[in-house]
């Protein structure tokens, strides 16, 4: 019997991301996933490595490559409307557990439940804050795509950029994993690779 769940999963190319903003460069959900997918297993090493941490960063970066697949029915729903009341938040988290639940429905009973193990959140102290650094992963995301923007003199995306920022600047007092990739590992983004490569090079 077929099952829809990787050809629906498929379908992340197809929503474009910032639909209320003039984009230089489109982006698309899947290749956000993959950078989000990248940065949250880059967060959880850090926090293991320097933190002592005991995070699971392969399960991290699952998370990160499924954080928006509801996207895939519900669409990009633009901030300003998702987070405009408690009352439509709380509806489209409802609306998004619906959505990510469809998507499980596609699964073959057997396999469900290792992909509800990444979709849903487990009872541990561990996960929980895994989560909250893939959620950080996502915002430090949206902030790459802003400084890309704004280095190709796209002033478009400059609120977006400062709210950005500051939204990632309360973070880190919470979580110090994600003030050192912004310290290390942000200033690169937006140089080109003649750049990146010279910069590198011993």
């Amino acid at each position: 019997m077929p099952h829809n769940f990787f050809a629906t999963i498929s379908r992340m190319k197809y929503i474009e991301r910032w639909a209320l903003m003039r984009n230089s460069r489109p982006e698309n959900l899947s290749e956000h996933s993959l950078e989000v997918a990248m940065i949250s297993h880059a967060l959880c090493v850090i926090g293991n490595v320097r933190y002592g941490k005991h995070l699971n960063a392969e399960k991290a970066a699952l998370c990160g490559l499924y954080h928006d697949a509801s996207e895939i029915i519900t669409g990009d729903m633009p901030t300003p409307v998702k987070y405009a009341n408690q009352k439509l938040k709380a509806a489209y988290k409802e609306v998004e557990a619906e959505s990510e639940n469809r998507l499980l429905d596609e699964l073959p009973a057997d396999l469900r439940p290792a992909f509800e193990a990444i979709f849903h959140a487990e009872d541990t102290e561990e996960d929980r804050y895994m989560r909250r650094l893939v959620k950080a992963a996502d915002k430090i995301s949206a902030l790459i795509k802003c400084i890309e923007e704004e280095n190709s003199g796209n002033r478009e995306f400059r609120t977006a950029k400062a709210t950005t920022a500051e939204s990632i600047r309360r973070l880190t007092a919470e979580l110090p994993e994600a003030g050192d990739f912004v310290e290390e590992f942000l200033p690169p983004y937006g140089r080109n690779l003649d750049e990146l490569i010279t910069e590198s090079a011993p």
